[in-house]
């Protein structure tokens, strides 16, 4: 990286300090003031601690529902199949759609994961 761009970047980091320096405390309260009826009380560890234990068993307690969800889904995909004769073009062309969209999406994934390269390589 050239000096140039380095001085450039140190110089915007600067700025972006002196900003969050001057309103960061500010914002930070406002934030909390507005959203005080989420916060429990008393704020300690101990407090957070049970919250996460709440929402780790209320979402195994979940699982069953989903279960369930997730069978109707499967039937109804089930039942799509069986009948696929009678499949419109629209519904094939919606369902392919989507299927690029997904295969799309994980495309996307890997490249933000190798670093935004399509390769894996860096130069």
């Amino acid at each position: 990286m050239s000096s140039k761009v380095f001085l450039q970047l140190q110089g915007k980091a600067t700025q972006a300090s002196r900003v969050v320096a001057e309103y960061g405390s500010s914002y930070y309260k406002q934030v909390l003031e507005k959203n005080r009826h989420y916060v429990q009380e008393p704020p300690t560890a101990e407090k957070c601690s049970l919250l996460s234990k709440h929402l780790f068993y209320t979402r195994i307690a979940s699982i069953p529902g989903r279960y369930e969800t997730l069978q109707k889904e499967l039937d109804s995909v089930k039942q799509i199949w069986k009948n696929r004769q009678a499949l419109r073009v629209e519904d094939a062309g919606i369902a392919a759609l989507f299927g690029l969209e997904c295969f799309a999406w994980f495309c996307a994934g890997e490249m933000i994961g190798r670093g935004f390269t399509f390769t894996g390589y860096r130069v």
